[in-house]
């Protein structure tokens, strides 16, 4: 190693994960240990462990029996899960209950489960994310047109999930705070998305 260098790094060895399995093996043992490994790295649904399961070759019969232990002993939940996504997205991302049911949708997590999950988000903690957003983004456009910065921010929040009559109220009353007031009224749910 040359003078001033610094000594490299070895990469991390993990396991190969894409290598077939062992037709030797147990299959029961190894689709249990594609599952814990997945589980290892964060929560997963049923649908997505199913899903690595069917793409690695796994009979269907040993995915069942494996996937349902694992629900016995708790280390597999959906409703857990999407509770702790839920509060996880909403938190830190600021996704409104809109991007929240598709992103549950695409996670494979049944209707029922996720609208249970997503009736624990209150309104009022909706509103104030929407709020912290906005409030976060208007300063960078203070040289917008206020009906321009206005549809930006609408915008915005239409894409993270919010409504088009929380968002437009949101953004009204926060333009308003900062001296600037929009034209027109506020648009119905259905016109942004």
């Amino acid at each position: 190693m040359a003078l001033g260098q610094r000594p490299r790094r070895r990469a991390r060895e993990e396991p190969e994960r894409d290598a077939p399995p062992d037709p030797s093996a147990d299959p029961e043992s190894v689709a249990r240990t594609i599952c814990l490994n997945l589980l290892t790295a964060r929560a997963r649904t049923r649908s997505e462990l199913a899903a690595e399961l069917a793409r690695r070759d796994v009979d269907d019969d040993v995915a069942v029996v494996v996937l349902d232990r694992l629900e016995e002993v708790r280390l597999l939940d959906d409703s857990a899960f999407a509770e702790q996504w839920v509060d996880s997205r909403h938190r830190h991302r600021g996704l409104g209950k809109r991007a929240l049911s598709q992103e549950l949708r695409r996670k494979g997590v049944e209707a029922e489960v996720a609208n249970a999950a997503l009736d624990e988000l209150d309104p009022e903690s909706e509103r104030a994310k929407a709020v912290e957003l906005v409030r976060r983004r208007l300063p960078s456009l203070d040289r917008v047109e206020p009906q321009a910065a206005a549809r930006r921010l609408v915008g915005m929040l239409a894409r993270k999930g919010y409504g088009a009559g929380l968002a437009y109220e949101v953004v009204r009353e926060e333009m308003a705070s900062r001296g600037a007031e929009l034209e027109g009224a506020a648009p119905d749910d259905d016109e942004l998305v």
